[in-house]
């Protein structure tokens, strides 16, 4: 709580300082940890039943009117979905990098949210609460792409492994 005695200008700017370093440092994980870490059969990222198979995102979240037009980072050399392949092209390691992918994604994004956790030891607690808010309604987003995405994904993979089509 060393902000209590700032005024409002400089705990605005020491926690978007603090929120950036904090992403920074998620980012750098989640880059330096292996693939095997993000097993989409992991607890995190099981498909729920409350998420009805995606329904949840299309009906409740009208997820397909908004989804694309939100930024998506791709690091240099990393893994990007505007290249998805035509069906008769599409591989069984490329769906499966993919949903790996949208693993590592949703897990960058719930922990860039945790920045709560170092605002509540900034911040007095009305501040914390605001500048907690903040990054989970930003990540917010992004964590459901990667659900919707990973349902769908998981959908195809199966699909296409049960006929055999996979490549």
């Amino acid at each position: 709580m060393f902000l209590n005695n700032s005024n409002f200008f400089d705990i605005v700017i020491l926690n978007l300082l603090f929120m950036i370093i904090w992403h920074f440092i998620i980012f750098i994980l989640c880059r330096s940890l292996p693939s095997s870490f993000f097993d989409p059969k992991q607890r995190l990222y099981v498909t729920r039943n409350w998420e009805k198979n995606g329904i949840l995102y299309i009906k409740k979240f009208k997820i397909k009117k908004w989804k694309d037009y939100l930024p998506q980072f791709v690091a240099k050399g990393g893994f990007s979905k505007r290249h998805f392949p035509s069906s008769s092209n599409v591989s069984k390691n490329y769906i499966h990098v993919f949903i790996l992918e949208t693993c590592r994604a949703e897990w960058n994004h719930v922990m860039c949210s945790l920045y709560f956790i170092v605002s509540f030891f900034i911040n007095s607690f009305q501040n914390a609460v605001i500048f907690s808010i903040i990054p989970i309604i930003f990540n917010f987003p992004f964590i459901i792409i990667q659900r919707y995405n990973r349902i769908r994904l998981l959908k195809l993979e199966k699909k296409y492994f049960s006929k055999k089509l996979f490549m």
